[in-house]
């Protein structure tokens, strides 16, 4: 629990440190201009590939939020506990609401609309709900499969893999996209992993029968 309450600190530290960066014009909003300014990510309006497209829906809430309830449902049933439907639930709320209210709060525009502004009434860009939704959702799923299964290829480093691999490809695609400045992916990663260790923390702290140990 120590150590989980440490890496959470730690997370929401790197994230505010992320956020004062923004918010004072510093050298990482150079990098994000920087990096918008590349000749490969002039992506021509509806001309974005096909795989682009599909990865970065890997990001989506709605199409995560379903795997993430039917893998919850599966082994709720198995397991005959709501748990991991709970835990599936809490992680969904505090997504929407720990990003949304950021996102409704910054205020800050996406790069595609020309401008890097913050406080304006109609941004939606920082922290990217894309990025943050990609390592919780994700993350959780993997955490589900590996808590009440152990089994191969479920061991805990193939799934760690998989949601790294997962996050990069989604943080890709929209910087590719022009939806998001790299700043808005790392303030939504590490707002993302914090709330991922902090559920996966209270999980462990309160212990069921009904859990493998």
């Amino acid at each position: 629990m120590n150590s989980a309450i440490k890496l959470t600190i730690l997370f929401l530290s790197l994230y505010a440190l992320i956020t004062q960066q923004v918010l004072a014009d510093s050298w990482l909003r150079r990098l994000d201009e920087w990096i918008y300014g590349r000749d490969f990510l002039l992506v021509t309006p509806g001309k974005t590939p096909t795989l682009v497209m599909l990865v970065d829906d890997l990001g989506l809430r709605a199409v995560t939020a379903f795997f993430l309830l039917v893998t919850a449902i599966l082994i709720s049933r198995r397991f005959k506990s709501w748990r991991p439907v709970n835990l599936s639930i809490l992680s969904l709320v505090l997504l929407n609401l720990v990003v949304g209210v950021s996102k409704l709060f910054f205020g800050r525009t996406k790069p595609n609309s020309g401008f890097d502004l913050v406080f304006t009434d109609s941004g939606l860009s920082y922290p990217s709900g894309h990025a943050a939704n990609a390592i919780l959702t994700w993350g959780m799923i993997a955490y589900l499969i590996f808590r009440y299964s152990h089994k191969y290829p479920f061991e805990g480093m193939r799934l760690t893999w998989f949601v790294s691999i997962t996050t990069i490809g989604v943080c890709l695609a929209s910087l590719y996209r022009n939806t998001h400045w790299f700043s808005d992916l790392l303030g939504g990663l590490f707002i993302g992993s914090a709330l991922l260790v902090a559920i996966i923390a209270v999980d462990r702290s309160i212990t069921s029968d009904r859990q493998p140990s």
